[in-house]
């Protein structure tokens, strides 16, 4: 009588997945980091640097919040001014760019970095901000993205896909960019919003998120521009948004692969003035540097990463020069 294999564990299922779909871009020959006056061994910082570089500058993070929420409005009026087609052709990657970087806002909201009164850093970040960025204004979010942080690649891992299978081909790459940009993206992220109201699992969240676009879409309506909600708030989300959102989460991740070593599991790339203003804003940019501790604020984390730089845990040898190079390595492979 044959005896049946026993059935793989989940935690064998995900390290073969691990195996065949991940670690393609993996650095090799990184040096061993002994840790200096400043960092850990594993790079993160030692407590009195930490809390240096963890103190929130509550101020200019209000003028940064205002500030981010008055440009798309700024924008929508600036194309009722002009009133000509194609200055709402022009504004739609615009308005995508400022919705990219109001999500970044999110994001740090998330961490309860944007303010330290616990209260107005949900109120305004996770919220209001969570809102916009066609969320459900609640902590969904950050829980999914504590758990991007606590293991990363790991079974609990919420975006194991997106950054799976790099490096692609350069056809295969394009073909998901066709998606975002074509709004395929959009509509598998926002369908569960749509079929949550006929489930009664979901109807909350469904809910929360439709009354955080009827604000958005009252404000349109407020200003006499109904249809401009469609054509300046849904259709950037829905195209240039999502195509920034892939390009920046690849260029964190792509082709890496779980590990207790940080360097393993997020690129390091050199930042420059237009990929910060265009898709990495408000420090995002400096990813390394944010999964080693993810509790310093976005303003402290090039203080952080030339910390990482200057005490040998970060090399040039493994310092990407330009997302340009990046992007192009992570399309350099024959899968497709």
């Amino acid at each position: 009588m044959t005896a049946t294999a026993p059935a793989p564990t989940p935690e064998q299922i995900h390290e073969a997945a691990l195996a065949r779909m991940t670690g393609g871009m993996v650095p090799t020959g990184l040096p061993t980091f002994a840790g200096s006056q400043r960092l850990r061994p594993d790079g993160r910082p030692r407590p009195a640097f930490r809390d240096e570089l963890r103190r929130i500058d509550d101020v200019r993070n209000v003028v940064t919040a205002i500030g981010s929420l008055a440009a798309p409005a700024l924008l929508v009026a600036l194309v009722v001014t002009v009133d000509h087609w194609l200055a709402v052709v022009a504004a739609v990657p615009a308005m995508a760019v400022l919705q990219n970087r109001l999500f970044i806002l999110h994001h740090e909201g998330a961490h309860r970095l944007l303010f330290s009164n616990r209260t107005w850093n949900d109120l305004i970040g996770i919220t209001l901000f969570g809102w916009i960025a066609f969320g459900t204004g609640t902590h969904s979010y950050r829980r999914a993205h504590t758990r991007h942080h606590r293991d990363e690649f790991g079974p609990k891992e919420p975006d194991f896909l997106l950054y799976s299978f790099y490096p692609i081909s350069a056809a295969s790459l394009r073909r998901k960019l066709t998606r975002d940009v074509g709004g395929v993206s959009a509509y598998r992220i926002l369908k569960p919003r749509l079929t949550g109201l006929f489930t009664r699992r979901y109807l909350v969240n469904s809910l929360r998120f439709f009354a955080g676009q009827g604000v958005v879409f009252g404000l349109f309506l407020a200003a006499g521009q109904p249809l401009l909600y469609l054509l300046l708030w849904v259709l950037p989300y829905a195209t240039g948004y999502q195509v920034l959102n892939r390009l920046r989460a690849i260029a964190e991740h792509g082709g890496l692969t779980r590990s207790s070593d940080r360097r393993e599991t997020s690129h390091h790339v050199r930042q420059s003035w237009l990929p910060s203003l265009v898709m990495v804003p408000y420090g995002i940019g400096w990813h390394l540097a944010h999964h080693l501790d993810s509790g310093i604020p976005f303003r402290n984390l090039p203080a952080y990463t030339r910390a990482l730089e200057e005490d040998g845990y970060i090399t040039p040898e493994h310092t990407w020069p330009s997302y340009r190079a990046l992007w192009r390595a992570l399309a350099s492979g024959g899968r497709s």
